[in-house]
């Protein structure tokens, strides 16, 4: 009898949330698990920002990787780290001079200053809560709190106390001279004033969790039980904690936190358990290029992102080149937008086979929706909204039925969202940013003869006959490229320095329409 060829390992999607999924499924065939468990961890200091919501995102589209790939059952897990001690007041918030009094408190043990919710902590998990529910994540929310105080950890705890030599051995030569003196594993919380001390502590006993310390302002010692609430981990034995509790195979981070992986890791192989697989990601930018960051409110929010376009080109956004340092600022929405068009109206066309690769596929957790698509893409409303000072979407409607017949706001309802969008972000960022450029004798003489080339073509001409008449009228005139051409019917006429394909504009504008800016735009400059 032959022996049969070995089977062939299935072809992954090329998309990289499947290359993650791999590792998982990796991990698995090595630990034997039936049931992985994938986790984003959330300190909760600041009000949630965008890049939360992109750790977030990320990982559900690995672990939907991994269901694909598997079939095996999976949980994502949304730790809250609403224990930790509050080191500075952020920008951002009411009341700053009430949360001064509760610095080093934690975060769930500090009055809310939007008085809304029981705590601090609370009001921010319940904001990180919300804007995962709006967006349909499936996730299990994790408070920190809730798992120290009701003795979730004290197994993984009494095993860090033994161990705690060894823990310090590791991660004291990463620290500078001052923070060695103070630096412990285990955070005891103060039974007088409730602060996270940050201290060195003597072990006494690792099965009931008593530990001895000093306060080092008043010199005061103390005997406590770290268990059951009565104190917390430092941050990075915290994680590699959670790890080895709760047994975690995935979890991605940020490229700033790199060593911490690496020294969290150490931890938790002392601890006894491999640490999980993970991806590192890079940074968002604001627009001057710096870190976005909870505490100052730079960046963009997912509110500010959402009032400008929906959200599935957020996903969009979140899923482009992860490993990539990106811009997160205003400017980066239209051509979000788009992206995400063009990949909902292909995947609307592949098949099953092909749709793993395509990035809508994973923003609507594997079932793209056939109405997902615009005959007009958001880049060519803004253009049109700044051309023709739209105020309400029926201005809008007016030329998109032009353009289209049959669009109707039922019909085609992804289109008669970015109407909405499009107006808003016209309002506040494409009508108080135009510049229009006055025309040089090149630019003067091509836009004289364009004017006559389009008062000869006929009302309903076709954006590509258009096209054509521009790139002809383009080749007549001494610019240096097509691209300047087209450049400067962005910037005469439109006020801006880049724009959609400018024969479907025309088509959509009208011709008369067109001529008529044309003229306006030359007796304009000619004063």
């Amino acid at each position: 009898m032959s022996a049969s060829a070995p089977a062939q390992a299935p072809t992954l999607p090329r998309a990289w949330p499947f290359e993650e999924a791999k590792k998982v499924v990796e991990r698995m065939a090595k630990t034997g698990k039936g049931h992985a468990l994938f986790e984003t961890g959330y300190g909760p200091s600041g009000l949630p920002h965008i890049g939360t919501f992109g750790e977030v995102a990320r990982t559900s589209w690995v672990r939907r990787a991994f269901t694909e790939l598997t079939g095996l059952p999976s949980k994502l897990l949304a730790f809250s780290d609403d224990m930790d001690g509050l080191r500075k007041v952020p920008e951002n918030v009411p009341n700053k001079e009430m949360l001064t009094g509760y610095l080093g408190q934690p975060l769930t043990r500090i009055p809310d200053p939007f008085g809304t919710h029981s705590s601090f902590g609370a009001h921010n998990n319940a904001r990180l809560q919300s804007f995962l529910d709006s967006f349909g994540f499936e996730y299990e929310f994790a408070s920190s709190t809730e798992y120290y105080a009701t003795g979730r950890f004290d197994d993984a705890l009494r095993q860090i106390l033994r161990k705690h030599e060894q823990i310090v051995g590791v991660i004291l030569p990463t620290l500078g001279p001052e923070r060695r003196a103070t630096y412990s594993p285990i955070l005891p919380i103060h039974p007088e004033t409730g602060i996270v001390m940050q201290v060195p502590l003597t072990v006494l006993d690792t099965e009931t969790g008593m530990v001895a310390w000093t306060d080092p302002d008043t010199g005061a010692k103390y005997e406590t039980c770290i268990l059951g609430g009565g104190g917390k981990c430092q941050w990075k034995a915290d994680w590699a904690m959670r790890w080895h509790a709760l047994g975690v195979d995935y979890e991605m981070s940020g490229k700033d936190l790199i060593d911490s992986v690496k020294l969290s890791g150490a931890i938790c192989r002392i601890l006894g358990s491999e640490p999980p697989v993970g991806f590192t990601y890079e940074l968002f930018l604001d627009e001057q290029a710096q870190k976005i960051s909870k505490s100052k409110g730079n960046g963009l929010s997912v509110e500010e992102w959402l009032r400008y376009a929906p959200p599935e080109s957020l996903g969009q956004y979140m899923f482009n080149q992860p490993q990539r340092a990106k811009r997160l600022y205003f400017d980066v929405i239209p051509k979000a937008v788009d992206e995400y068009i063009a990949n909902a109206l292909k995947g609307q066309g592949q098949g099953p086979q092909e749709q793993p690769a395509n990035p809508a596929w994973h923003i609507h957790a594997g079932r793209i929706p056939q109405d997902a698509h615009s005959p007009l893409s958001f880049a060519m409303l803004l253009n049109l909204a700044s051309v023709v000072n739209a105020e309400s979407p029926d201005i809008l409607w007016g030329f998109i039925r032009r353009y289209n017949a049959a669009a109707t706001p039922e019909d085609m309802p992804l289109l008669a969202r970015l109407v909405e969008y499009a107006l808003a972000y016209y309002r506040d960022f494409v009508r108080p940013a135009k510049q229009y450029k006055a025309p040089d004798d090149t630019d003067r003489a091509a836009l004289t003869d364009l004017l006559a080339d389009l008062r000869k073509l006929p009302d309903g001409s076709p954006a590509e006959a258009i096209q054509d008449v521009l790139y002809e009228v383009g080749k007549r005139h001494p610019f240096p490229e097509l691209r300047a051409w087209f450049g400067c019917l962005y910037q005469v006429l439109l006020g801006q320095q880049e724009g959609p394909r400018f024969g479907q504009f025309i088509a959509l504008y009208g011709l008369p329409e067109t001529a008529a800016l044309i003229e306006g735009a030359l007796a304009r400059t000619a004063d």
